[in-house]
């Protein structure tokens, strides 16, 4: 593996990040493949699935949207490279912030994310994440908020709301 190469796949990962704190879901959408597998199960309990990109990205955006500020950190990457395919290990730390004045309306959780990505020209740096991996090791916070995030999301969008107590489904993915 070149340097090259880890720098690429690490910048990849952090633009997923960064597509989702900016709420520049162009961006966002630009490091994920066509179809992306994604397993939030240690977060909310649902089971693997695969996602058609365009897809994924129009599911998380209500949430993201409808939070005042999140702050999704990573570091300590440890990439595995394997001709055109990569696996990236990122520590995370993610803060959600529903109310700016109100600590009471934040939720920050700690884990990490394991990316699978594959080399292609169509990656802004070459790389695409085909598969996405949450695994959550601590929580601080209300996580209310999520559900409270995606709802005022949904709202500022147009979109018809959930009645509160409601469980957002799969192709409403959750943080």
């Amino acid at each position: 593996m070149t340097a090259a190469d880890k720098y690429d796949i690490c910048e990849t990962v952090y633009r997923f990040a960064h597509g989702v704190d900016t709420r520049d879901w162009a961006l966002y959408r630009s490091i994920l493949s066509d179809e992306v597998s994604v397993d939030y199960s240690s977060y909310g309990g649902y089971a693997p699935a695969v996602h058609v990109g365009d897809a994924w990205v129009a599911g998380i955006a209500p949430l993201f949207n409808g939070l005042a500020a999140t702050q999704h950190l990573m570091s300590n990457a440890v990439v595995d490279l394997d001709g055109d395919r990569a696996h990236c290990r990122m520590y995370l730390w993610a803060h959600h912030v529903f109310e700016p004045a109100d600590p009471a309306s934040w939720f920050t959780l700690g884990g990490y994310y394991d990316d699978d990505l594959m080399r292609s020209s169509e990656g802004p740096v070459g790389w695409l994440i085909t598969g996405i991996k949450l695994t959550v090791t601590w929580r601080s916070g209300d996580p209310k908020i999520m559900s409270l995030g995606r709802r005022r999301g949904m709202e500022m969008q147009g979109q018809p709301t959930p009645a509160p107590a409601s469980r957002p489904s799969l192709s409403q993915p959750r943080d």
